[in-house]
């Protein structure tokens, strides 16, 4: 049912999103002439695949978590982007192919080894990564993997339709209220 809705969710974003990636595209394109940025992640079952999101980081940036990356190298659409989350848009292109969910775990870097082992001995490889989850609602970034395994592991096992459409609440709400919580 989830992938279901999944699907629904995405098409229907995609088609409603069509004149905001048009103008992010165009804007990217005379900003900084590159309006997607691609990355590798690792999927269900440590799968890699590849990542679409809107470009907020200059070219040349360093491929690693967002926690480590220095804040000048957010592009002033960038920083529009992620503040409007925006930047995560395309992602429903993903969601669609079948290699992410709108709710689950966000992926994770290759390079990030110690998250991966977390995650991977709580078994939260076994569902799709998502484009939000309760870590994200929680605010719990990648800076800290094992209480972020901890998290998705624990958003993996109580999963339902209901935990489902409370995160994607959630999400919207979060970014307006910092003190809301899912659990």
């Amino acid at each position: 049912m989830i992938r279901t809705l999944d699907i629904l969710f995405s098409l229907i974003g995609i088609i409603c999103g069509i004149p905001v990636f048009l103008v992010v595209i165009i804007i990217s394109l005379l900003d900084h002439g590159s309006p997607f940025f691609k990355q590798t992640r690792i999927g269900k079952n440590q799968q890699p695949f590849t990542l679409v999101k809107f470009r907020t980081m200059a070219i040349g940036t360093q491929s690693v978590g967002t926690h480590l990356v220095d804040p000048s190298s957010i592009t002033r659409l960038g920083r529009f982007l992620r503040k409007t989350k925006l930047d995560e848009l395309p992602q429903l292109f993903n969601v669609l192919m079948g290699q992410m969910s709108l709710v689950g775990p966000r992926p994770c870097l290759p390079n990030q080894t110690e998250l991966i082992a977390e995650r991977s001995k709580r078994g939260v490889f076994e569902v799709r990564p998502g484009i939000t989850g309760v870590s994200q609602v929680n605010d719990v970034d990648m800076s800290t993997p094992r209480k972020l395994a901890r998290y998705d592991q624990v958003m993996v096992r109580r999963m339902s339709l209901t935990l489902y459409f409370k995160i994607l609440v959630a999400t919207g709400y979060a970014q307006n209220s910092p003190d809301y919580r899912v659990y």
